[in-house]
């Protein structure tokens, strides 16, 4: 096999030799023609008018006064322009050339021009260069490789859509550690009840994120990520951009995690595998709520989990931020496609027929009050439970702390604010921070995850408790299967917050759900 190729190869360059000469021969010939007959009209000017009008005919664009060397340079550019000698070879022969290259190569040969940009995605290379992958690994066998490929036929190979062989291939070898990082992440950290090595796993995976912005007219515009800060349950991700549109015109938000695939390419960006996070649809959406602002910039929420900050007096855009919590992030960063999220599998417990209140005791908490770089409050509450009485506006009512309870109480650290910069420019909003919830049910599951930001406002009420001499805040937040309310208290001798209330509420729904009770 090896010989016939280098046999093939060779003839391929003589081949290429000799027209190349011939071509050369061509352009010396025009060229000695044209100098014999442009002798007399440069050396006589006394010839006769026909030999002038014969002479002129023979040079192209005589209006335009050309010279003889002007009209060498002419051919020689012409001629360069046609000696695209590989691009001439028929299809099938420059397929043939290209099966022996490996994803690196063709990554490179589609950068060259559209036709070799069209074979280099052919489905047929693409599907060699996946079976050496997925077949043979890391050791070349070719008759392996070979009894696979005759097992599925041409067309069958072809029916698939452009490039769907290239993408599975990335595919494959961006999940070839799967078994290796699912391992890692079986040890859960017996603190916040979620994977220990979270934060290792996504940074051994080199695992990045981006925001795809969709505007009213379909134009797609794709940022890289600025910045990402870890936390004990979540993660914060920056993105800072000059090219952001006007937010009103915005239609669609997409966050997308992405891997790049351990390729030599000529691109700046690596091929690799996207996996779709989450997609905001402004389009029909609710409009969004106001965080809090400062001098310079606006903050607006859209659920779940997404800041966008907004320059005071106008609509542009100046940062994004996104909070994403824990919970199954690695697999939803890498196992969803560019288009359909990770589908989270639920670990339902087993049913329970003799408790009468199997479903409300039992419940874990861990939640956090951060920023990208402070953590202002993290505890952790056990043995949660709410008795039938209190099953009120079908919601499960959970007492994490009681504000009569003085030694549930617990002081903030610092101030609460969120810490922003756009190029130049920084600055804190204060009153908002991000908030992460997890919620594990009676055998340490994780029952309801939630990562998203929360503005802290002055309580209109007045305090009824003689402990604390202050201003009473609240922090609120609500979505489709619970709600949290806190309460705080802010003491000026010691200038600090302390929490003194915190109260989940979980929908019946989920409850039911969730435990197959019927409450």
């Amino acid at each position: 096999m090896a010989a016939g190729r280098g046999k093939l190869f060779r003839n391929y360059r003589i081949g290429l030799e000799k027209t190349q000469s011939c071509r050369k021969q061509s352009v010396d010939t025009c060229s000695r023609a044209l100098n014999k007959e442009d002798m007399p009209l440069q050396s006589s000017t006394k010839g006769s008018e026909t030999t002038k009008r014969h002479l002129m005919s023979k040079m192209p664009n005589s209006r335009q006064k050309s010279t003889p060397i002007q009209y060498r340079i002419s051919i020689e550019r012409t001629l360069r322009k046609s000696e695209n000698l590989i691009g001439s070879l028929p299809t099938e022969l420059l397929l043939k050339i290209l099966s022996y290259l490996d994803a690196s190569s063709l990554l490179c040969v589609a950068c060259v021009n559209n036709q070799f940009h069209e074979l280099a995605n052919s489905n047929t290379l693409w599907y060699n260069v996946y079976l050496t992958e997925t077949v043979v690994g890391k050791i070349w066998k070719a008759k392996v490789v070979d009894d696979t490929a005759k097992g599925m036929r041409a067309t069958s190979i072809q029916e698939k859509p452009d490039g769907y062989w290239r993408r599975e291939y990335f595919r494959k070898i961006v999940w070839k550690g799967k078994k290796r990082w699912k391992d890692q992440l079986k040890t859960i950290s017996p603190f916040t009840g979620l994977p220990s090595n979270t934060e290792k796993v996504l940074r051994g995976l080199q695992v990045a994120w981006e925001i795809t912005v969709t505007d009213r007219k379909g134009i797609d515009t794709t940022i890289e990520q600025s910045n990402a800060c870890f936390s004990d349950t979540a993660l914060t991700v920056y993105w800072n951009s000059t090219n952001w549109p006007c937010f009103k015109k915005i239609k669609m938000l997409q966050i997308h995690g992405v891997v790049r695939a351990p390729v030599d390419c000529p691109t700046p960006n690596r091929p690799g595998w996207r996996s779709l996070l989450v997609k905001y649809d402004l389009s029909g959406s609710e409009p969004p709520t106001i965080l809090g602002s400062d001098k310079l910039v606006k903050l607006l929420h859209l659920h779940p989990g997404l800041v966008v900050g907004i320059w005071r007096g106008q609509w542009s855009v100046a940062f994004i931020i996104a909070s994403l919590h824990f919970h199954k992030l690695v697999e939803r960063s890498i196992l969803g496609s560019s288009v359909c999220p990770y589908a989270v599998p639920t670990d339902k417990p087993l049913m329970d027929d003799i408790d009468p209140e199997y479903g409300l005791h039992g419940y874990k908490l861990h939640i956090s009050l951060h920023n990208a770089g402070n953590i202002f409050m993290s505890g952790q509450f056990a043995q949660l439970f709410c008795k039938k009485e209190y099953i009120r506006n079908e919601s499960v009512r959970l007492m994490v702390i009681s504000r009569h309870d003085m030694s549930q109480h617990i002081p903030i650290s610092g101030k609460i604010g969120t810490a922003w910069n756009a190029d130049i420019l920084r600055g804190v909003v204060e009153s908002c921070c991000m908030m992460s919830l997890t919620v594990l049910d009676e055998v340490q599951n994780p029952f309801w995850c939630v990562s998203t930001p929360v503005s802290m406002q002055l309580s209109t009420e007045a305090s009824t408790s003689y402990d604390y001499m202050g201003e009473n805040y609240h922090i609120k937040y609500n979505d489709s299967e619970g709600c949290v309310f806190m309460e705080l208290v802010w003491l000026e001798e010691h200038e600090q917050f302390f929490l003194t209330s915190l109260v989940l509420y979980i929908t019946t729904e989920k409850v039911n759900k969730h435990f197959r009770t019927k409450y």
